[in-house]
């Protein structure tokens, strides 16, 4: 899959600036912001997960960069036809000045979402489980993180009238928000992110996050909650939501 390319919001003035590059032009755009952008852009994630830019909220903080991603399988009736097991969107934010309740000058921000079997859906454990697979994600892949915090919700749908012969549905959702903490063997420590008060706004060289790795724990966590095997060889202890009977055409 190509490298995904998009669009950098300013949102102290609204403007959108030109796909991610390496130094800031007359838009104002700081460089480690932009690095951070590249990082994501060079993603290639395996077949299933269909990454794409969106549109990134203006008012978050004063930088912000959005993607989002559909996880798509072949149906087991039709090799031809996909099934859409899950989706999500991720945002990247950046405050050049620092925020106390991150922590630091970046912020990452995730909805996902699928559907679940019926039986899955009754375990009283699962929110717990699906908060452990964001987590787990991230330390596979070896990124440090901070101040993770977030909600995992369950939603049942049962079917009246009309619409009486469809089968119930749960849908399982997780929203979460952490603070990227800078890669092995770059200057300072994530706490450091946040300039001291008065010191002015950050630089780069207080370290650009591994923005990369990040977005590639995020899709191990889009490919769990769809219920698709681990990439590679098996993983033990590694477990998924089973997939979903029946076709849902894209």
């Amino acid at each position: 899959m190509a490298a995904v390319q998009g669009h950098l919001s300013n949102g102290a003035d609204g403007a959108d600036g030109p796909d991610g590059a390496d130094t800031a032009d007359g838009d104002g755009t700081p460089p480690a912001f932009r690095h951070a952008v590249a990082g994501l852009c060079a993603v290639r994630p395996r077949p299933e997960v269909e990454l794409s830019p969106t549109p990134p909220p203006r008012r978050l903080a004063p930088f912000s960069y959005a993607l989002e991603a559909v996880v798509a399988a072949d149906t087991a009736e039709d090799e031809d036809q996909e099934e859409e097991l899950a989706e999500g969107r991720l945002i990247l934010l950046h405050d050049p000045a620092g925020h106390d309740s991150w922590r630091g000058t970046f912020r990452l921000v995730t909805l996902v979402h699928a559907d679940l079997e019926p039986e899955m859906a009754a375990d009283p454990l699962l929110p717990e489980v699906c908060w452990s697979w964001l987590t787990g994600a991230l330390e596979a892949r070896g990124v440090s993180y901070l101040r993770p915090s977030g909600t995992v919700t369950r939603a049942s749908s049962h079917y009246f009238g009309g619409i009486g012969e469809r089968e119930p549905s749960t849908r399982i959702e997780i929203r979460a928000s952490w603070t990227p903490g800078e890669p092995p063997g770059a200057p300072g420590r994530a706490e450091r992110l946040r300039p001291e008060r008065g010191a002015g706004p950050a630089t780069e060289a207080a370290g650009v996050p591994d923005t990369a790795a990040h977005l590639a724990a995020w899709c191990d966590l889009l490919c769990q909650i769809a219920g698709l095997p681990p990439a590679g060889a098996a993983e033990a202890g590694v477990v998924s939501l089973p997939q979903r009977r029946g076709p849902q055409p894209r």
